[in-house]
């Protein structure tokens, strides 16, 4: 019988977490502990037990640990826990530099003990079906790819002060390379390794903050894709999506509302509708797959290394980008 699982960290996603957590493990109780161990007056939602410590929670033996404080704290919860021979899915992005990555690597690179990451859009339907076709060759060569995704960072979280988030703060692992990570982590997926070309990265007066609000990228897919990717804290009206351009055709993939269209020489043709599925699937399917992986069973499940290359990424566009002007 499994009697415990845990949480770290108290933010939006945690939330997500320990509600899914106690779905998959209803008569288990449901540890949670702040990113820095602080004890907390909030109440929370699906939360057994708060603990005021990383060794109390090791000490609890909890059957998994989903780690979802800010980046630069995953390293140092997921090594204590690995190395207690707990099983730790690690929140996106991996860490928020390579030589904490590293660190998470060569520390399970020594154990057995389950580890994976939680890039969560690779669950969902559309996004699988995404890879389905490009591997199918719907649209033959790729030639190049277009992702814009945008959101207004005051509204992501309306109850809070949004300069106070993770996403805002440079320490804490903000901006929008790190908190867009997952569109750096699926192209990777659909087209292997990418390299990097060029890049701009933006603030804006708008917001004023410490960390870059807008990013312009060109990479380059091994087989000569070129991949143009915008991100970006600004956009009043969200958008989520990607476009293929292939020898045959253009598939358009809108991820929030879960659509494939294909263009090609003979019009246009849906291969995928579901705008009112339940979004938090994916986040089920994700957890689903890392049990199997804790169980030894066939999985998906995103291992270290495969993180390791967008944290790189990452690291790299920001040592070699030009910064655009403030507007």
């Amino acid at each position: 019988m499994i009697e415990s699982v845990a949480v770290i960290g108290l933010g939006n996603i945690s939330k997500r977490h320990r509600c899914n957590l106690r779905l998959r493990f209803p008569d288990a109780k449901i540890l949670v502990m702040s990113a820095s161990g602080r004890v907390t007056n909030e109440v929370l939602d699906n939360a057994d037990v708060v603990l005021t410590g990383l060794q109390e929670l090791i000490d609890a033996k909890p059957y998994l640990v989903i780690v979802a404080s800010p980046a630069p704290f995953h390293a140092s919860h997921a090594i204590a826990i690995l190395e207690a021979g707990i099983p730790v899915l690690v929140e996106k992005p991996l860490t928020s530099t390579t030589t904490d990555a590293t660190s998470i690597i060569n520390a399970a690179s020594k154990l057995a003990t389950p580890v994976s990451v939680g890039y969560m859009v690779r669950y969902l339907r559309s996004a699988q079906l995404m890879k389905k076709y490009l591997e199918q060759g719907v649209i033959g060569s790729v030639y190049n790819v277009s992702v814009n995704i945008g959101q207004f960072l005051p509204e992501w979280r309306p109850t809070k002060d949004f300069r106070k988030s993770v996403s805002a703060n440079r320490s804490l692992g903000g901006g929008v390379l790190l908190e867009l990570s997952h569109e750096l982590d699926y192209i990777r997926w659909l087209l292997g390794d990418i390299s990097f070309q060029y890049a701009i990265l933006r603030s804006s007066s708008e917001l004023e903050l410490d960390v870059e609000e807008l990013a312009d990228l060109v990479l380059m897919s091994e087989s000569g894709a070129i991949c143009n990717i915008h991100l970006d804290f600004l956009q009043k009206h969200s958008q989520r999506k990607c476009s293929f351009i292939g020898s045959t055709g253009r598939i358009d993939w809108d991820l929030l509302n879960n659509t494939i269209n294909l263009f090609n020489s003979e019009g246009l043709e849906i291969l995928f509708s579901e705008p009112d599925s339940d979004r938090n699937q994916m986040y089920l399917d994700m957890l689903d797959d890392f049990i199997c992986l804790i169980n030894n069973e066939p999985n998906h499940c995103i291992n270290l290394h495969q993180a390791y290359k967008t944290v790189a990424l990452i690291e790299e566009i920001k040592e070699k980008a030009v910064w655009g002007i403030k507007q």
